[in-house]
């Protein structure tokens, strides 16, 4: 992987990222209500869990 492969992947993440604030603005904003309802130790799960597939999917797709 070069350095424009990772650029090119920071750019998807941001297009997708996108989508639902541009798609469902307030669906978007109720997600993140219900997400400052969590505690700091569901929101790290979470956070570990998409590491976790983030890199399993990039040594599936390597």
């Amino acid at each position: 992987m070069d350095g424009n492969t990772l650029w090119q992947a920071l750019a998807l993440m941001l297009v997708i990222e996108g989508l639902l604030p541009l798609i469902s603005p307030s669906g978007w904003r109720r997600m993140f209500e219900q997400l400052l309802a969590l505690g700091n130790g569901q929101i790290r799960f979470f956070g570990l869990c998409s590491i976790v597939i983030g890199l399993v999917l990039l040594v599936l797709l390597a």
